[in-house]
């Protein structure tokens, strides 16, 4: 599984096309993040200082406005299926299943999947994650857009898709529901502790 510097050496993976979630435990530590979408290999690097900085300024907000049932969580593995596999930014799961997973979430135990947008990841933060997680039953879906000030766009599941997105701004406080009642400025999310 991956590490945090990428290398310059050529990386030789195990298995074939399609991959599977046990191809990918096989897979050496490189330095990459690997992600599986349907068999398909999704690679990132590790994530930019900046991205780091705004995932742990919403862990932070969501950790102190959540009940003691619920844990947020960075970079966790959510094993969707055989041949889906995805890394969100963070999650935010039931303190319970905290203690009773070892290696990987299922789709059920995920309340709000978030994914912050970088250069890279564009497409697949938009797109193809939003539909992976509403086709995988995740109730509520973030995506922060740090080119937007930064803004949040908070999608909700109705029935097998996510409806359209409610974006709040920075400058202006975001109340939302759920998975917990939280508010705050997206434009915290930049702001340097104090």
């Amino acid at each position: 599984m991956a590490t945090t510097e990428p290398t310059t050496r050529r990386t030789v993976l195990q298995g074939e096309p399609p991959f599977t979630v046990d191809d990918l435990l096989r897979f050496p530590d490189d330095g990459n993040r690997y992600e599986l979408f349907n068999g398909s290999l999704l690679v990132s690097p590790s994530p930019t200082p900046m991205h780091q900085f705004v995932s742990l300024r919403l862990v932070r907000i969501l950790e102190d406005a959540a009940p003691a049932e619920f844990q947020p969580l960075q970079e966790v593995n959510l094993r969707v299926g055989r041949r889906d596999f995805f890394i969100p930014d963070l999650v935010v799961v039931p303190a319970a299943a905290v203690a009773e997973t070892e290696l990987m979430f299922r789709p059920e135990d995920v309340l709000l999947a978030v994914e912050i947008v970088s250069p890279t990841t564009e497409a697949r933060d938009r797109h193809l994650k939003r539909a992976a997680y509403a086709a995988a039953g995740i109730p509520v879906y973030w995506r922060v857009e740090l080119g937007e000030g930064p803004s949040i766009h908070v999608h909700e599941l109705a029935g097998d898709e996510y409806k359209p997105a409610e974006r709040h701004e920075a400058g202006e406080t975001a109340a939302l529901l759920a998975p917990f009642e939280v508010r705050f400025d997206p434009g915290a999310l930049l702001l340097p502790r104090t």
